[in-house]
């Protein structure tokens, strides 16, 4: 049974460009007010400098992400200019790397009177809108701006296209994008961008084309080949997923996230040796990562190396003693050893950490039937159902403790209120119907029997062992031969 799967999967999308560098050198005046301002802030004196030094200054550690020396920048050069526009903005901009978006609007519109043909302004307005969730108002300003300056359209495009990027409104992205790519084409981390906003909208095929025409100019970035493999992975077309981690990998080796999502795709594909060395690369580079021992230890297990697979559960969790899943590997390894008293010590842990996983309360429940605790076993099946409706195993299991266990009496009326608030699941329906047919009511039987099959007929294989074949009539085998199950 694949009680465990890799579910937790690498998500770091990369974005931007690995390859663009920038390199800052600074005159030597902007170094000497720099250092005047720090030796300033040192003496707790007051010196004065003129705008083009302040406006040097605040950039210097906006670029050097040093906001709080940015903002004591700003505010100094704001009370000294209170009429440099260049410095109200740069002011502005302090408070929105702060999401000080109301305060920065009013400096803004107080600038939009002076300066009302000043694009910077209305991006920053925009910009303060964007924060304050007014996606709508900050497109108007973002349009308007690219109404003031044809001369700079794409330094304001770039602008536009980094505040969306940054705030995560990729929908309004796309088409910021798109004119930024039409009026600069050999730009080429423009279409990575585009690819990568377009997975963010989870417009699949739009990002793969656009990724793919980007490594056709750029095919040594193991950045969008790993973005690849997550977008193929998000398809569930695993082959390909394993195919762009590889390239990833032959271009840099040391990119672990491309490791450890190979890894999972391996393990859930069930290739489990395959899956091994990968985890063990994956754990050279990052030792702490409970997640990859504990899915290291599944492979182990799988391959039915129990002593390597209780090892490494063991270790995840020493690494991480409030996470859930070792505990239920080795609860599910005890179970299967036919230990189900020791099962029950590690799944009741398992599930003390993780009581919304299915998984864990299924189990429980079987380590419970181990024991002939068929109450218990019954509360479990129920709490698992009630997490996902569609847990086909738990379905199959509870159909034949009612009809073999002499639960009827007690699980009918549950298992009548259930199928009113969940009908078309079919595993309620495929026991419903083997009820009916044991207690000779084969109308119901057929009605119940025909809503599972148009669901999933193939699960009527799993259930086909709680129904009385001998009971089945001809309206029935005629219903099982329309859907080739005779």
């Amino acid at each position: 049974m694949d009680y465990l799967k890799c579910y937790y999967f690498c998500t770091q999308e990369f974005t931007g460009m690995e390859d663009d560098k920038f390199s800052f050198f600074y005159e030597e005046e902007l170094k000497n007010a720099v250092q005047k301002f720090e030796r300033m802030k040192k003496n707790n004196e007051n010196y004065f400098f003129d705008v083009i030094e302040f406006e040097s200054i605040i950039d210097y550690y906006i670029e050097s992400n040093n906001s709080i020396k940015a903002f004591e920048a700003a505010t100094l050069a704001s009370e000294q200019h209170p009429n440099s526009v260049s410095i109200q903005l740069r002011k502005a901009r302090v408070l929105l790397d702060k999401g000080r978006a109301v305060e920065a609007l009013r400096i803004l519109k107080k600038l939009e009177n002076i300066e009302p043909g000043n694009h910077e302004v209305y991006v920053a307005k925009g910009t303060a809108l964007g924060i304050l969730g007014d996606i709508q108002g900050a497109k108007k300003m973002f349009d308007f701006a690219l109404t003031l300056d044809s001369d700079d359209i794409g330094n304001i495009l770039f602008s536009i296209t980094s505040v969306l990027q940054n705030l995560n409104y990729y929908e309004y992205l796309i088409p910021y994008l798109k004119k930024l790519i039409s009026l600069e084409p050999d730009f080429y981390a423009h279409l990575y961008d585009l690819a990568y906003a377009y997975e963010k909208t989870e417009d699949f095929e739009n990002s793969i084309s656009y990724y793919l025409k980007y490594l056709e100019l750029e095919p040594f970035s193991d950045s969008a080949w790993y973005n690849l493999g997550i977008i193929f992975n998000k398809q569930e077309k695993y082959e390909k997923a394993l195919e762009a981690y590889d390239y990833a990998l032959a271009i840099n080796s040391q990119n672990t996230f491309a490791i450890f999502n190979k890894g999972n795709i391996l393990c859930n594909l069930d290739k489990y040796n395959d899956a091994i060395p990968v985890y063990h690369e994956y754990l050279e580079n990052e030792p702490d990562s409970f997640e990859a021992m504990t899915y290291l230890a599944e492979c182990y297990e799988k391959t039915n190396d129990l002593v390597l697979a209780k090892k490494y559960y063991h270790e995840a969790i020493d690494l991480a003693p409030e996470y859930a899943d070792p505990w239920f590997g080795l609860g599910v390894i005890a179970l299967e050893s036919g230990s189900p008293d020791d099962s029950l010590i590690f799944l009741r842990k398992a599930i003390r950490l993780d009581d919304e996983n299915p998984e864990i309360w299924y189990m429980l429940g079987k380590a419970h039937y181990a024991r002939n605790e068929k109450k218990d076993t019954l509360r479990c099946f129920r709490e698992a159902l009630k997490l996902d409706a569609y847990y086909n195993e738990v379905w199959t299991d509870l159909g034949r403790m009612i009809l073999y266990d002499g639960f009827i009496p007690k699980a009918l009326p549950y298992l009548e209120k259930a199928y009113k608030i969940i009908g078309d699941v079919p595993g309620i329906n495929y026991i419903l119907a083997s009820y009916y047919m044991h207690g000779g009511s084969m109308e119901k039987a057929h009605r119940h029997l025909s809503l599972a099959l148009d669901v999933d007929k193939e699960l009527f294989r799993d259930f086909h062992d709680i129904f009385p074949v001998q009971l089945f009539n001809r309206k029935i085998k005629k219903l099982l031969e329309n859907y080739n199950l005779h």
